[in-house]
């Protein structure tokens, strides 16, 4: 199986990345705001709201939504006789990977899946959410919540940018959206990557960039080689759609995300943590991301039974 992408492929991602980044730098807000603190116009999530003292009020930037719904983001899998691209999975993949490298917020799968059901939310006019496993995220933000979110309650989340609701019972798990989960944790993984490398090559200590000292070295390439081996797991399972091949691309994906996370913060120390930085925001989405459709326990369970069979 080949995983090099097409030209076409590769133009697809590209543009997407490249959309996100003009969103990011003509004038939208990309903001954090600590609990009490001051908004600062830095983090790569978009946001459109106010800052309360003690606590957060944030509403998802419309602007932004629209803008993903000209670029196709939604209507990607959608027949071009339906208005959509008629690209397959492997190219909602590509873009999934790209808006979780950028940390977009909003019920980005929902919305997605929700194309050519719901009218409006291919285009970007109309926000959906939907229960994911036990978890509802931009509930209030929603213009429609699908069917089985009934009763759900607000949830603290650990990603002050990711508003969640718990449902009472858990929902029917979609493929689909566990391989765009993936997809969406591939990215993020490869940012942390990126970001601990960069700074282990600028952040000096004793004379030296500290990406000279072997506990820093072993940090970034282990942090590498989980990020690829979880890559060419969600690009075949995009192409194969087996259930276990999603499965096992969900587990290593989510590995990727929240120990690259994890490993980022190390390498940045203490200056992660803070509001200035996003090497924060990275682990507290790929955290929330891990408990959407049942979390990896459910993964782990199809697995097993696959094997069992």
């Amino acid at each position: 199986m080949r995983f090099r992408l097409t030209v076409e492929q590769a133009q697809l991602r590209d543009a997407v990345r490249d959309a996100l980044g003009r969103r990011a730098s003509n004038g939208s807000s990309w903001l954090v705001a600590p609990r009490g603190g001051a908004a600062h116009g830095h983090s790569p999530a978009p946001l459109d709201g106010d800052v309360q003292a003690g606590d957060f009020k944030i509403r998802l930037d419309r602007g932004l939504w629209r803008a993903l719904g000209e670029l196709g983001f939604f209507s990607l899998r959608l027949s071009e006789g339906d208005g959509g691209a008629g690209l397959r999975l492997p190219e909602a993949v590509l873009a999934f990977e790209e808006a979780g490298r950028a940390l977009v917020p909003g019920p980005l799968v929902a919305s997605h899946l929700a194309a050519g059901v719901v009218p409006g939310a291919a285009e970007g006019e109309v926000v959906v959410a939907a229960a994911d496993g036990r978890i509802v995220e931009w509930m209030d933000e929603a213009d429609v919540v699908r069917k089985g979110a009934e009763g759900a309650v607000p949830l603290k989340s650990v990603d002050p940018l990711t508003p969640l609701h718990r449902v009472p019972a858990p929902a029917r798990t979609d493929p689909v959206a566990v391989l765009l989960t993936a997809a969406e944790q591939l990215g993020t993984a490869s940012r942390a990557c990126e970001l601990a490398v960069q700074h282990a090559r600028t952040r000096e200590q004793f004379g030296q960039p500290i990406g000279g000292f072997q506990a820093v070295k072993h940090l970034c390439a282990q942090m590498l080689v989980r990020v690829e081996v979880a890559r060419a797991a969600v690009y075949a399972a995009a192409v194969t759609q087996d259930r276990a091949d999603i499965a096992t691309a969900r587990l290593l994906a989510d590995e990727a995300a929240t120990r690259g996370g994890r490993d980022c913060l190390q390498v940045h120390g203490g200056m992660g943590f803070t509001w200035e930085s996003e090497v924060h925001l990275l682990l507290k989405r790929a955290w929330v991301r891990a408990q959407r459709g049942g979390g990896g326990t459910e993964s782990e369970e199809l697995l097993a039974a696959d094997l069992v069979a």
